[in-house]
């Protein structure tokens, strides 16, 4: 019986990570827990438990002060009974009294079973928080459990793990014993118990994934300053070098796209854009809207707009579909951005110099003094009386006037 325990302890240790030492631990306090059931002890003071960590042989020690008269059978023994094992004895002195954990009833055994089981529970909620609280951030491969309607249970390798609804991916299925990698939110306790959190949706989880693919990015050389994610459709992440010698993107993408390929792979095929970050606001802009080219783009800091023109027909590629690559691009960049197309942005500027130049003609006429008003004509001209003619002579015709009045 003994051997079988000390292979059940080993057995435990392993499956559960639970050092071996907490087992005997909590195998003694158990023991010291059922004598007190047994027999009615007062305080445990005076009981010491001891499992045998080689042959796991177990004992229960009482220490006893001599007395002439008994009071307490559990924390005292007379001086004629002492005097019985040894002759040596005398009042006041301790005497160590050891009693059979086989003669603990069923009560007692069953309230060490309870405390056993609680102090395993302690030990694993003390193994969870210790182990799990620091891999906050990392990745942990998980196989899914089961899957109910709001939450996947994922075994994690020694411990279970909840995936929220807030954190899944609509298009990856989870289906059962489905093999995935998952990024640890955090540990959190339920009802008394360690839950460890992980998700599927957030950002960092692809950041993770590349720093797994990518030896530039581990080691530092490349480095991801921004990512912006809308998960189980598209990522769009901008990434520099340290290195002028190193191409950031083309680390990122590898020998043939075998890289971002895996970890496309992972997300069930999710589209990653790789764009690479600038210090220049305008050329970080124009890189964010890839695959679309930029042909102008202009700032607004204080307002922190963005206006960018794009080719007539790649318009709606600029845009994406639901406006998504627009609306990463911003996310990325943290600029709100206006996309207009080459005749869209022809015909707003033709505008704005037509009003420009309508408001400066109204302007000028404004200022001009206004012209003198002409003198008032009288209201009626006197009429004009025709000079006198004189009658033909002697059937000689009268000479008619020049207008200069020569005759």
């Amino acid at each position: 019986m003994n051997s079988e325990l000390i292979a059940a302890l080993k057995m435990l240790e392993k499956e559960r990570g639970i050092d071996a030492e907490v087992l005997f631990q909590a195998i003694e306090e158990s023991l010291v827990a059922a004598y007190k059931r047994e027999f009615d002890a007062k305080t445990t003071d005076n009981i010491k438990a001891v499992v045998d960590r080689e042959t796991g042989e177990m004992n229960v020690f009482l220490l006893k002060t001599v007395v002439e008269e008994v009071t307490d059978e559990n924390t005292e023994v007379s001086l004629e009974v002492a005097k019985g094992f040894s002759e040596e004895f005398e009042l006041g002195d301790q005497m160590e009294w050891s009693v059979s954990p086989q003669d603990f009833g069923r009560l007692a055994a069953q309230t060490a079973k309870n405390v056993i089981n609680q102090k395993l529970g302690s030990a694993e909620r003390e193994r969870i928080q210790n182990e799990f609280s620091s891999k906050i951030g990392d990745i942990a491969v998980g196989v899914v459990q089961r899957k109910d309607r709001r939450e996947v249970i994922v075994d994690i390798g020694r411990a279970e793990a909840v995936l929220p609804m807030s954190e899944q991916v609509r298009t990856d299925g989870y289906n059962f014993n489905q093999r995935m990698k998952f990024l640890i939110l955090k540990v959190d306790e339920k009802k008394g118990r360690p839950i460890v959190y992980v998700s599927r949706s957030h950002p960092n989880l692809v950041r993770k994934l590349f720093e797994k693919e990518v030896p530039e990015i581990a080691s530092g050389i490349v480095e991801i300053v921004a990512i912006s994610r809308e998960a189980g459709s598209r990522t769009k992440m901008a990434v520099a070098s340290r290195d002028e010698n190193i191409d950031a993107v083309g680390s990122c993408v590898g020998q043939r796209g075998l890289r971002v390929q895996a970890v496309m792979d992972e997300m069930m095929g999710e589209k990653i854009d790789i764009i690479q970050w600038s210090p220049d606001v305008l050329q970080f802009i124009s890189n964010s809207l890839n695959p679309a080219k930029v042909i102008r783009a202009e700032v607004n800091e204080a307002e922190r707009t963005a206006r960018v023109v794009v080719p007539d027909h790649q318009l709606s590629l600029a845009i994406g579909r639901e406006g998504q690559n627009a609306r990463l691009a911003a996310r990325l960049t943290g600029w709100r951005i206006d996309i207009r197309s080459e005749s869209q942005y022809r015909e707003a500027l033709e505008a704005e110099l037509m009003a420009r130049f309508t408001a400066a003609a109204e302007q000028a006429a404004a200022q001009l003094a206004p012209e003198e008003a002409p003198a008032e004509m009288p209201a009626e001209m006197p009429e004009e009386t025709p000079a006198e003619v004189p009658e033909a002579v002697d059937g000689v015709e009268a000479p008619t006037p020049s207008d200069d009045g020569e005759k």
